[in-house]
């Protein structure tokens, strides 16, 4: 007898493209309540829950939708929360689609997608946050007397490995370089993906654990390593991967080149899309050319089109299919004009007599075989030479660590691409104590793993200072 279950997603309702392309507001509204019902009905309960075995920090996946299913919010939102400190976030931000949603038993069904995770995650994060008294308060800690830990970087990482071991008893201080704590969270992802109001409120509820942040200290110049060594049983470095890199083609240093991760800076952690109120100007292209296809293009060229862009493009040296970005965004893209130009690559940008980009020069590109990412090794077109009128390009091609901590740090072992060498399984490092995870030590990757290695080293951590404690 066949299940007779919906075969698609129960829809959900959005911002309409020819209304968001002019505003920052989020672009996806969210189940309601009847809705999430709908669709948490979906869940076959299977008796070996893959989806569990797919997310990075282990969610009882089947059983928050469960409790869901059968109306218990305050149950649904406590088993979340069990194992997701930032559910609210990563119900927006994961790529679920190749994670819990990837493999999911309901998809393994001929015509059927599967259970939407992700947005029955973001929907009960979201109704407990609305509903006063759904979740219950912090349990009282004892004294923290089990030690003290520091940890550097309030983006995802840290906040987790910070939660989890507050709520295991520890005296826990985030140094934070910039002055809003959630990193990548923050001042990498648009509003219009993650409102701000979300990550503010997931960070107090962090606070309310008994979390001290502070805000405005760069490690390794405000505060020397050596100080917090003192002061502190074993540190926690999670201080992301926000270095920019260029491809330093000719006309690299040209005014109106810029990389995506100043441009969304500007505009999500100093509220440029708020200018005049906040004053942050921004310069804006008439015709904007970002480079790379992963979920940080999308953002750089669907916020440029907000910010009054008449054509936003994206230039990617493969082709659709080996894009790394999430399907969601790039359809969410595509919907709102953004223009692509796949297995083209820029080898110059032209600039006027004044020093300002006027054009991209490009080439078109071929496909070999696979290089060590997998992905096929793009490999130029000789003589395929063309030009894109553009007079604004931001290259979002990946970032690199940042090294004031890594150079005030040189005990610690980093590996051959700059990254700090960590053990998978705890995030150890090669001085004692001192433990590390997501991007400085995978480097860019997604939220959700970065959560992950913040839960393992938070387990190691609670460890370490436990057994030292005891001798």
């Amino acid at each position: 007898m066949a299940l007779k279950i919906p075969n698609k997603k129960t829809p959900i309702a959005e911002q309409k493209p020819e209304e968001r392309i002019h505003n920052f507001k989020e672009v996806v509204f969210g189940y309601s309540l009847e809705e999430a019902i709908t669709e948490a009905n979906r869940c076959l309960q299977c008796a070996n829950h893959p989806c569990v075995a797919g997310c990075p920090v282990g969610i009882d996946i089947p059983g928050f939708i469960l409790a869901l299913r059968e109306k218990d919010l305050k149950k649904s939102i406590k088993i979340l929360k069990d194992y997701n400190n930032l559910p609210a976030v990563c119900g927006r931000v994961c790529p679920q689609e190749t994670q819990c949603e990837g493999v999911c038993t309901v998809s393994l069904i001929k015509d059927h997608e599967p259970v939407a995770i992700g947005k029955l995650e973001r929907f009960v994060a979201d109704w407990a946050a609305e509903h006063e008294g759904v979740e219950e308060p912090p349990k009282e800690v004892e004294e923290k007397e089990k030690g003290k830990v520091a940890v550097i970087g309030a983006g995802p990482a840290g906040l987790t490995v910070a939660a989890d071991l507050a709520k295991r008893g520890y005296s826990v201080t985030i140094f934070e370089a910039l002055h809003a704590p959630g990193g990548v969270l923050m001042y990498g992802i648009p509003e219009f993906r993650l409102p701000k109001t979300i990550v503010e409120r997931e960070v107090k509820a962090i606070e309310e654990l008994g979390v001290k942040l502070e805000t405005d200290v760069v490690v390794g110049k405000t505060i020397t390593i050596e100080e917090i060594r003192k002061e502190f049983d074993a540190i926690f470095i999670g201080t992301g991967a926000g270095t920019p890199r260029f491809m330093n083609v000719p006309g690299t240093n040209l005014n109106g080149v810029y990389s995506a991760s100043e441009f969304l800076t500007r505009i999500n952690l100093m509220h440029g899309y708020e200018f005049p109120d906040y004053d942050t100007p921004l310069r804006i292209g008439k015709r904007v050319v970002v480079v790379g296809a992963g979920n940080v293009a999308m953002d750089a060229s669907r916020s440029a089109l907000r910010l009054g862009a008449e054509k936003s493009m994206i230039v990617y040296r493969r082709s659709e299919k080996e894009m790394p970005a999430r399907i969601e965004e790039y359809h969410h893209a595509v919907e709102e004009g953004i223009e692509f130009h796949w297995l083209t690559n820029p080898v110059e940008y032209i600039g006027d007599e004044n020093g300002n980009v006027k054009a991209v020069k490009c080439i078109k590109m071929k496909l070999g075989e696979p290089d060590a990412s997998g992905r096929r090794r793009p490999l130029p077109i000789e003589g395929s030479e063309f030009t894109i009128e553009a007079d604004m390009v931001i290259e979002a091609i990946g970032q690199t660590s940042n090294k004031v901590l890594l150079s005030a740090f040189p005990e610690l072992k980093l590996n051959k691409r700059g990254y700090i060498e960590a053990d998978p399984e705890t995030g150890k490092t090669s001085v004692e104590g001192v433990y590390a995870g997501g991007d400085i030590v995978t480097g860019a990757a997604t939220v959700i793993l970065a959560m992950g290695a913040g839960k393992k080293s938070a387990q190691a951590i609670d460890e370490y200072i436990s057994s030292k404690k005891k001798k």
